[in-house]
């Protein structure tokens, strides 16, 4: 995995945060100084922490537990998509399902639905169905993969959750900080 330095993250913008009036107090340490109303983000610590989580993700990896990926910003949807599908880590990029991580009966339940409407198409028996039963589980089959593809094929071990944005994938970070590690895929 390529280190990630400080001259990336600055030609990148990653430097710019929120309007002075929009801050949390939570983040005054990671704020370098404010300029024109906009804090400005300190890269040295942002490159300490990505390595930390980064050394992390490798211990996780490394011990054979899966990693979940969430990323429902629309600028992150489609690199995450395409980035952790080529490691083979499930991830979501679209709605995040309550009880994705505690309730996970439920969500086997809509995984296995959806194998059940692929073998029917495979067997021919989704050729018996009439015109509109067909564009119904067509229909279903669509969601289902919109929000469960990625989680579909992956046999599940606890591990953690990994979101890319904070106020994007807030619910799902702060679900798996309330489930304490327990439930993490």
């Amino acid at each position: 995995m390529s280190r990630t330095d400080f001259n990336t993250l600055l030609e990148a913008g990653a430097h710019f945060g929120h309007l002075k009036r929009k801050w949390n107090p939570k983040m005054a340490p990671y704020i370098f100084m404010e300029k024109n109303g906009i804090h400005i983000i300190d890269l040295h610590k942002t490159v300490l922490k990505l390595d930390e989580a980064a050394n992390a993700l490798k211990q996780i990896a490394k011990s054979g537990r899966r990693v979940l990926f969430v990323a429902t910003k629309k600028q992150a949807k489609e690199i995450v998509a395409e980035k952790i599908a080529a490691i083979g880590m499930p991830y979501v990029t679209e709605r995040w399902a309550g009880g994705m991580l505690t309730n996970f009966p439920t969500i086997r339940k809509a995984v296995k639905k959806m194998s059940t409407i692929d073998k029917m198409t495979n067997d021919g028996t989704f050729d018996n169905f009439s015109k509109r039963e067909k564009l119904q589980i067509a229909r279903q089959r669509a969601k289902l993969e919109k929000n469960l593809g990625s989680i579909a094929d992956r046999s599940v071990r606890r591990g953690r959750a990994e979101g890319v944005q904070r106020r994007e994938g807030g619910q799902a970070i702060e679900y798996s900080r309330i489930c304490n590690g327990r439930y993490l895929l």
